[in-house]
């Protein structure tokens, strides 16, 4: 994604999620992700490096903690938070900017991914019913064509909750599977859902 943060704008929020108390460095990466709505994670490539700098500069003091490091805000720290209050004010600003416009964006690709999901049931429900043709002797050729299409729609099911579980597991392995990811994955099965029932009979 685009960059998020302009020089020197995410030692300043480092300085601020401090302000709360210490925290390890995964805590402050896991607040930094849940601040953007799980839209943007800096890599600890990202944040260890800054954290080290403000460190030098006396604005945190490190303290180890077995085998992890807690950062706490020092009095010069806060010193310079509040001399930039009104620069933090403004990130704040831009920050919740960004959220709406992600969860925006999110809404826009549900709704699409919706309609796609209405258009191929539609088009399975028409595959099923042009293939369901009456067998000689059969006691109920309606039965037998709302049977072909019940298995045709739990192998649409199947497929798409392999291609999903598989998709979760590439993601845990490498980056993480983020909060939106979870959300949005509700939002549109319970949207299908919903839209599958007002089908059914």
């Amino acid at each position: 994604m685009a960059q998020v943060f302009a020089h020197g704008q995410l030692r300043l929020y480092l300085l601020a999620l401090l302000e709360d108390g210490p925290r390890h460095g995964y805590e402050l990466i896991t607040a930094l992700s849940d601040r953007f709505g799980g839209t943007y994670r800096p890599s600890a490539g990202t944040v260890y490096p800054r954290l080290a700098r403000l460190e030098e500069e006396g604005l945190v003091r490190r303290s180890d903690d077995g085998r992890k490091a807690t950062y706490t805000l020092t009095d010069a720290g806060r010193a310079v938070l509040d001399e930039r209050r009104g620069d933090l004010a403004h990130l704040e600003a831009e920050i919740s900017e960004t959220v709406r416009a992600q969860a925006s964006q999110v809404r826009d690709d549900v709704q699409a991914a919706m309609r796609g999901l209405r258009a191929d049931l539609a088009s399975a429900a028409q595959r099923a019913r042009d293939a369901a043709t009456p067998v000689s002797g059969a006691p109920d050729p309606q039965r037998t064509a709302s049977h072909r299409r019940r298995v045709e729609a739990e192998a649409v099911v199947r497929r798409f909750g392999d291609e999903v579980r598989a998709d979760l597991r590439r993601a845990d392995a490498a980056a993480g599977v983020d909060e939106l990811t979870v959300e949005t994955l509700r939002t549109v099965l319970d949207t299908a859902l919903r839209t599958m029932r007002s089908t059914l009979r």
